[in-house]
């Protein structure tokens, strides 16, 4: 499905090191992240598990350059993400990860193919509507890449969302409880189409409540508790 060679890159796709982060102001503020250290080499698929609560999503968030952390070391693709502003960060992610959110994050004015094609017109791509339909091809979708959102079911919106987070090909694919709004067979489904992508080369850091699910996925699961990495199998 994807070109995920990535010449001349050494080093793990992800490393934290000493990260912590909290949010709120004054007497509301949390200490959600506490000293994470995390290593993920290029081409793995790690599964991120944990009671609600525990962090999951904000370090997913770290792990994307969408929160910034307070102290610590984020490097991704090669890249120290505190050393970019915030333009730069948006430009990083565009061209190295790709984001798959619970609720899918579709645009409901735009169908399909749309969808899938904005990362690809944001990053000036010529062929952005041809790339995005080889990309709704490659998850099953080249019937309804006219609809629109409302018109797909909860699996199909999801499969668009893995489409247009993979169409800018980044070498890395995070995705926080890609499954959480599905019945378990669109959850089986969901969870094979990462199973294919990860084979195709790219790092696959998702985020699940379900161990069953991570074990079709990744060879590696990392446990958080209390915003603790607490667990490594």
């Amino acid at each position: 499905m994807h070109d995920t060679s990535r010449s001349g890159r050494t080093g793990p796709a992800i490393a934290l090191s000493g990260v912590n982060l909290s949010l709120g102001r004054g007497a509301a503020r949390v200490h959600i992240l506490k000293d994470i250290d995390l290593h993920i080499g290029q081409g793995e698929a790690i599964g991120l598990v944990g009671p609600s609560g525990s962090g999951k999503s904000t370090l997913l968030m770290v792990t994307a350059g969408l929160e910034r952390a307070d102290t610590g070391s984020v490097m991704v693709a090669g890249e120290a993400l505190s050393t970019l502003s915030e333009d730069a960060l948006a430009r990083f992610r565009g061209r190295n990860v790709g984001i798959v959110f619970q609720s899918f994050h579709l645009i409901p004015t735009m169908t399909a193919l749309e969808n899938v094609a904005v990362p690809l017109e944001l990053a000036g791509i010529d062929d952005a509507h041809e790339r995005g339909a080889q990309e709704l091809a490659a998850v099953g979708l080249d019937q309804r890449r006219h609809h629109y959102p409302a018109q797909l079911s909860g699996g199909e919106q999801q499969r668009v969302a893995l489409a247009r987070a993979l169409a800018p090909n980044p070498a890395i694919l995070i995705a926080d409880e890609p499954t959480g709004n599905l019945d378990p067979d669109l959850s089986l489904e969901i969870m094979n189409l990462l199973r294919e992508i990860n084979a195709g080369g790219t790092t696959v850091l998702v985020a699940t409540h379900d161990r069953e699910l991570i074990r079709l996925v990744g060879r590696r699961s990392i446990t958080l508790d209390q915003g603790r990495v607490v667990e490594v199998g």
